[in-house]
């Protein structure tokens, strides 16, 4: 059979769709380095995001001797900034994409419009519900992560690293945090799926069926505590605090990336700029497929992964009519 590209939409990438090399057998060492390469250099999201957590950290971020108590200018200090990061980028790209439409269509997976109204939404209407739900509780989750490991870290509760005396793992933690990140996400992202949790929680993600940048962290409050809990393995893992920014700016930020509904950024006609992923594009669509990323091949592994071809869409409604029963 062919590797036709799916019907109904207005841009798909190349398919089938690639998991990581590092997974493949046999080893293809050049394949690993150019899935390495193309993930961080030159101008990708984790770069970008690793100098947005350093500039944080050495502009914005209170003081660490000030966190060893709670105080409310500190706290304050660091919701406001990200506030302000979280506004920027999630507005940022909403303007760019949607608002001004400066990219027109291209790259862009679903052209129907975002939802201006709808009785599902809190504030009758998508974008204002996205921007409630992100603002209001993703923000406010986030920070209050923050808080904690700050406050853990200046206590000594959470072990502390350091570039002086560990500085190969100081850099090594930056790559392996998104592997760490497709492992977690895959779990709890399968656990929010059932059906009570699916009903109560994760459904309010899910109303989203086409996104845009403010749709990533539209997330009940209870999705948040759980999504963004990836961080607490620091302490266990020992971590300095510009890789506590970047851990949770990374979780933040790119789900709002990720969710843009557009593939990337044009430049000249060329993408200089990865952004949504089709991957999960079309779990927002299907639902019942591709519960984690390409970093990790777990929906490979139990049969729910969706490479973008038309022959996996039919084995996708296969087990979807087994899983009904219908």
């Amino acid at each position: 059979m062919s590797d036709a590209p799916l019907k109904g939409w207005n841009h798909v990438p190349a398919v089938p769709l690639k998991v990581s090399p590092f997974f493949a057998r046999p080893l293809r060492p050049l394949d690993m380095l150019a899935w390495v390469w193309n993930s961080w250099f030159l101008i990708t999201e984790r770069l970008i995001i690793v100098g947005i957590a350093f500039a944080s950290y050495y502009w914005f971020q209170p003081p660490l001797e000030e966190s060893r108590t709670f105080a409310f200018g500190w706290i304050a200090q660091m919701y406001l900034r990200n506030l302000v990061l979280m506004s920027l980028v999630a507005g940022g790209l909403h303007l760019y994409f949607y608002t001004f439409t400066r990219q027109g269509q291209k790259l862009r997976y679903d052209t129907r419009p975002l939802m201006k109204n709808g009785r599902q939404f809190t504030l009758g209407g998508q974008i204002r519900d996205n921007m409630f739900w992100t603002l209001a509780s993703g923000v406010t989750v986030w920070t209050a992560y923050e808080v904690l490991m700050f406050w853990a870290l200046a206590n000594g509760y959470a072990p502390m690293l350091t570039w002086a005396a560990h500085p190969v793992w100081f850099i090594a933690l930056f790559l392996l945090i998104p592997v760490w990140e497709s492992f977690y996400f895959y779990w709890i992202h399968r656990l929010l799926h059932v059906p009570f949790l699916y009903r109560h929680v994760h459904a309010l993600h899910h109303r989203n069926i086409n996104v845009g940048p403010w749709s990533g962290m539209s997330m009940h409050p209870v999705e948040h505590v759980i999504f963004l809990g990836s961080v607490l393995i620091h302490w266990i893992v020992a971590a300095h605090p510009v890789h506590i920014l970047y851990h949770l700016q990374y979780y933040a930020l790119t789900a709002t990336t990720t969710h843009t509904g557009f593939e990337g950024l044009l430049v000249k006609d060329k993408n200089r700029l990865a952004l949504g992923t089709f991957h999960h594009q079309m779990h927002h669509r299907y639902f019942e497929c591709n519960y984690g990323s390409l970093e990790i091949p777990w929906d490979k592994l139990f049969g729910s992964f969706h490479d973008g071809t038309s022959e996996a869409n039919e084995r996708m409604k296969e087990r979807r009519k087994k899983m009904t029963g219908n």
